[in-house]
């Protein structure tokens, strides 16, 4: 039995969302043209994107709600990690964007 429930929880552990979560500023951001800029705003937006889509009611999700409830608890922390990072990001590029006279 022991090895079952063993087995359940890597399962369980193994189907949670990790979204990734960005640094909001970079060693080099400063250095960035414009077109780089754009490119790490929409690289942002997708990391976000992609954070949103973890919190959507999947069958990974159910399975981790039904056999172990706290992955899920930490899927939804880690999602909101994820978006707040990518959006802080976002609007970190921005800033940067306009103190460096970027056209959007």
């Amino acid at each position: 039995m022991k090895k079952i429930t063993a087995l359940l929880f890597v399962i369980a552990l193994a189907g949670c969302a990790s979204p990734t979560v960005v640094e909001t500023r970079k060693a080099g951001d400063s250095s960035l043209s414009c077109e780089q800029i754009k490119t790490e705003i929409t690289e942002a937006e997708r990391f976000e994107r992609e954070a949103r889509k973890e919190r959507t009611v999947t069958g990974t999700n159910i399975a981790a709600a039904i056999l172990f409830w706290p992955a899920l608890l930490g899927t939804y922390s880690n999602t909101e990690q994820a978006i707040n990072a990518a959006r802080e990001r976002k609007e970190n590029l921005i800033k940067l964007a306009e103190k460096t006279n970027c056209k959007r």
